[in-house]
């Protein structure tokens, strides 16, 4: 990554919309433009692939497909796809500030499948609306997508079917995967697995023209990859040997963390475990498949639970609670040998949040990549000792204010201890007259970490109603949304003069 640079947090699902969610559409471009303006060179993003229960990005039922959802309509449009009255005639819910996620389940695939429909027409040559061009384009991407896209798209089709339930709920053949089972299905739900296929062509042309828009502009995306993949998904479905599962296919073990301060009975995250051993004998070929797509998609990714690499905890898949798991030794080094052979030196992040140990703290010696410092999780104690202080970095680290899974700053101040919150404003020298947030951001970049991340919520002094994600909850989160008017001119000034003053910021606009 560049040296002393700076970013932006903000996921695609927030950008304003008049179809209920952000996606990549006007409104995706025109906040590349602010970003320009504003001299933020990085846009960090949430995993973008089709989400699950629960709505979370870090919950999906595919590793390699896009989210529909972000799927700009306007373009549908203006491609002859759909009709804005098709559009706008749709209730997509009644807040520009949130995303309304069961009306967008129930009214958006509708809408995409008039969409495929009028797309089957045109790439048929025996139609009077042919058009050669998107025939051919179509044919290059299912060519390009083989190795996951006919897999994901049968899965989906299989869920529907199921009306929504999970893989290992479904008949034993088809839950197996018994050939026969696998060649009625494609028989039987040919039209709807043909729908799931040209969605995603959609995603991936309408993603293809978004990056292109951020090169012109100059900002670098930074992806996210969760190092655990959903129970219900294509992946685990497809290749169960290659997770920890039983004859029966179910969970043997589960991730999760173990108990700590704020929670008793720890962290039980349900994802299954990887059978490391089984992925060591071809080289970890599952995961170079899966970084080579993210990496083909982002110019920099930050991986999730980066710990789990060295080692992981481990819980008995019947268990109710995270008490009694174990750590086991993970892959290791190995893994990012691996992906140097193939990738050469790929720009990750590692987010080495938690639970931290010695062999957490080699694993990222030996990879060289940048860990993750929040000054959220800096000021709790009084003897400057806490590796999230500051004056306790080095360069090769990249500082947030917060997470999505943190408070917004300004509710951390709010919320904190009456002590925390005067260690802070002491260490900091914060003042009423430049704001308790800015206090925080003017930390964050002046620090030597070289990349420096806000959150949008925090360059907006949002309160935690406008929160993204509150850990072990459901319900309301990976709702917030910002709209147009918060993205004022005076806003892009105060962060662009931030970001020149502690030299952050390239000169010149594109």
């Amino acid at each position: 990554m560049k040296l002393r640079s700076n970013g932006v947090l903000m996921h695609i699902s927030s950008l304003p919309s008049e179809y209920g969610i952000g996606t990549l559409g006007k409104e995706a471009k025109e906040f590349a433009d602010y970003l320009n303006r504003a001299r933020i060179e990085y846009w960090q993003i949430l995993p973008i692939g089709p989400t699950s229960y629960g709505d979370s990005p870090y919950q999906s039922f595919s590793s390699f497909a896009g989210n529909p959802y972000f799927i700009d309509l306007n373009s549908l449009c203006e491609a002859g796809l759909l009709t804005y009255d098709e559009c706008r005639n749709t209730y997509w819910g009644d807040r520009a500030d949130r995303v309304n996620y069961a009306n967008m389940y129930e009214k958006r695939f509708p809408i995409l499948w008039k969409a495929c429909d009028n797309f089957r027409n045109v790439i048929n040559p025996q139609s009077d609306n042919y058009r050669k061009d998107d025939k051919e384009s179509f044919d290059i991407f299912l060519r390009d997508n083989k190795s996951w896209i006919d897999d994901y798209a049968l899965f989906m089709a299989l869920k529907d079917a199921h009306e929504g339930r999970a893989w290992f709920e479904w008949e034993d053949d088809i839950k197996r995967r018994k050939q026969d089972a696998i060649n009625e299905a494609n028989n039987k739900y040919a039209r709807e697995i043909d729908n799931y296929r040209i969605v995603q062509y959609f995603f991936d042309k309408q993603w293809n023209e978004f990056r292109e828009y951020l090169k012109e502009k100059e900002v670098k995306l930074i992806g996210d990859v969760p190092i655990y993949v959903a129970y219900d998904s294509v992946e685990v479905w497809k290749e169960p040997e290659l997770f920890a599962l039983d004859r029966n296919l179910e969970q043997k073990e589960v991730a999760g963390c173990p108990p700590d301060y704020f929670n008793e009975d720890g962290q039980l995250w349900g994802n299954p475990i990887y059978n490391w051993k089984k992925m060591e004998k071809d080289n970890f070929a599952w995961w170079m498949r899966r970084l080579r797509r993210v990496f083909d998609m982002h110019d920099v990714v930050r991986i999730d639970h980066f710990r789990g690499f060295s080692s992981y905890y481990s819980i008995d898949g019947k268990a109710e609670n995270a008490r009694n798991g174990k750590w086991i030794k993970g892959p290791g080094i190995k893994v990012f040998e691996q992906l140097k052979k193939e990738l050469g030196n790929p720009q990750i992040i590692a987010e080495d949040l938690g639970f931290l140990t010695e062999d957490v703290f080699k694993l990222l010696d030996e990879t060289g990549y940048p860990g993750m410092k929040v000054l959220q999780f800096a000021f709790d104690s009084g003897d400057g000792s806490n590796i999230y202080m500051p004056h306790n970095y080095n360069r090769n680290a990249v500082v947030y204010t917060g997470t999505h899974d943190n408070e917004t700053t300004l509710g951390w101040l709010q919320n904190t201890s009456d002590w925390v919150r005067t260690n802070t404003f002491r260490y900091l020298n914060v003042t009423d007259s430049e704001g308790w947030v800015w206090g925080l951001i003017r930390a964050a970049h002046s620090s030597v970490a070289d990349l420096s991340v806000i959150q949008m919520q925090d360059y907006l002094s949002l309160g935690n109603d406008c929160r993204m994600n509150t850990p072990s909850t459901i319900g309301g989160n990976w709702e917030w949304r910002i709209t147009r008017e918060m993205l004022s001119d005076g806003l892009n000034d105060r962060i662009k003069e931030m970001n020149y003053r502690f030299g952050r910021a390239s000169y010149g606009e594109k």
